[in-house]
């Protein structure tokens, strides 16, 4: 095979990996009814002037499957912290004690897991097509090579490689889709 289209190859191998990543990430958001630290992923506060995550500047830890509990590493921002979270709109109530933030993850309803795998279903959705974008590119960028000697049967087979990448990397995300599913799902 010719060089420039492995590398077009392997640029969209790894685009599509990336997409892959970024759906895992916003799946992994979407809270199940279990408490985990990284449903505050989204969540910066300011921090000396710095928007900076949350994660930067405490301490998280799930102390069992219903409560978060957030330590600041400085007292005076459990204020801007607790504002952060009540802003932040991911449907949780912070508790203040004066030294931690308690985070109580209420039992999902069965109305609110149908809602919750919705979302999971937008989000698999959006990676589906951010791959299907990736494949586009690549497939435009492969026929451009033909001005550059490589000839019609190896687009072709380049055009059947990228095919097979965007049917794999569409298999993860529709993995990851059901795995988040039956986690909602699940009571």
């Amino acid at each position: 095979m010719n060089e420039l289209i492995s590398l077009e190859l392997d640029d969209c191998k790894e685009n599509m990996g990336k997409a892959v990543t970024h759906t895992e990430s916003e799946l992994t958001k979407i809270r199940a009814g279990k408490a985990s630290p990284a449903m505050l992923d989204g969540i910066a506060i300011d921090y000396y002037g710095t928007m900076t995550p949350l994660s930067q500047v405490s301490n998280i830890n799930t102390t069992d499957a219903r409560t978060i509990i957030i330590q600041p590493w400085e007292k005076n921002l459990i204020s801007t912290v607790e504002k952060a979270i009540v802003d932040s709109n991911i449907g949780l109530n912070p508790q203040n004690d004066g030294a931690i933030i308690r985070l109580a993850v209420p039992p999902l309803t069965e109305e609110r897991r149908r809602d919750l795998v919705k979302k999971v279903k937008e989000e698999a959705e959006k990676g589906r097509v951010a791959i299907r974008n990736i494949r586009k590119d690549a497939n435009e960028s492969i026929k451009k090579l033909k001005g550059e000697g490589i000839s019609e049967d190896e687009i072709k087979v380049a055009e059947g490689e990228v095919q097979k990448l965007t049917d794999s990397f569409i298999a993860k995300v529709d993995q990851l889709a059901e795995l988040k599913e039956k986690d909602v799902m699940t009571v």
